[in-house]
């Protein structure tokens, strides 16, 4: 499905202090690398606001005068978008993921498709709009009002027929934006909470790798603990490097990243195993020979 994204960064954070809201840190990644992280996939990465680093390439716009609003910003940033399908973001979203985007995608029949938050209230800055639909609202808009500073986004998607897309039970927290510092600490706690920690810190290292593999932590898990117990503790660590390093120079050879990694694993484990299994024969014979 081809699409462009269209991602809001410019806004003033007034609840904030008015410090550069995108570039806060959650599980230490920008908000904006995360949501960039969460439409990959995307022909045309328009950001609209100033300047800064981000994890992939963007192109960057603004809309005039800055600080015009969020009406004005997405019509300055969907004049740079060329696809029939335009996925609009705000760039404060920590817990939006890849599957709920390709919801939203995939929903976007009529005018488009609008995340539904669980309160039940659509959110417009995590949808897929029709781009045509969308150029034809902001231009009568546009002429109505003279220009689209300060008008509110409800005066655009007030005429749009949009698909409400719930959140599921896998990603609730799709749409908790972070508005005030209370919403950065909370997002920040629940990263860092136990059932989440790890698949954050592996997507976290990924990105600052510069790497896009699926990964069974199960398995590399199970992998550290094999090798901790059955050989040394320093073991565990040594050995998922020598995983990831075998793996990689497989996918080098064409083999399939994920397959790779699994494939690798595998031989390693069955190795500490049997190196496990052999210790363990040694020491009965010896607790044999002595009795």
């Amino acid at each position: 499905m081809i699409f462009d994204a269209v991602i809001l960064a410019g806004g003033g954070a007034h609840r904030l202090g008015g410090v550069d809201k995108p570039a806060l840190s959650v599980g230490a990644r920008a908000l904006l690398d995360r949501v960039l992280d969460a439409c990959p996939d995307a022909r045309t990465t328009v950001v609209v606001g100033d300047r800064r680093p981000t994890a992939r390439p963007v192109r960057w716009t603004r809309e005039t005068p800055p600080g015009g609003g969020p009406l004005a910003a997405l019509g300055a940033g969907l004049h740079e978008t060329t696809a029939p399908l335009v996925l609009v973001l705000s760039a404060d979203l920590p817990f939006l993921d890849r599957p709920t985007v390709r919801a939203l995608l995939d929903a976007a029949d009529g005018d488009g498709a609008v995340l539904r938050d669980p309160d039940g209230r659509d959110q417009p800055l995590v949808a897929a709009y029709r781009a045509e639909a969308l150029l034809r609202e902001i231009a009568l808009l546009a002429t109505e009002h003279g220009s689209l500073r300060d008008l509110p986004l409800r005066a655009l998607t007030a005429e749009l027929e949009l698909t409400p897309v719930s959140v599921t039970e896998r990603a609730p927290l799709a749409s908790f934006d972070c508005d005030t510092w209370e919403d950065l600490a909370a997002a920040r706690a629940r990263i860092r909470e136990h059932g989440n920690v790890l698949d954050e810190w592996m997507t976290a290292v990924k990105n600052e790798l510069g790497i896009d593999v699926a990964v069974d932590t199960k398995t590399l898990l199970d992998l550290a603990r094999d090798a901790a117990h059955g050989v040394a503790r320093p073991a565990a660590p040594l050995t998922t490097f020598l995983v990831g390093y075998a793996a990689a120079r497989a996918a080098a050879s064409g083999a399939d990243p994920a397959q790779a990694v699994a494939e690798a694993s595998r031989k390693a484990t069955d190795l500490a195993l049997r190196w496990a299994a052999e210790a363990e024969a040694d020491a009965d014979a010896q607790k044999g020979g002595s009795g």
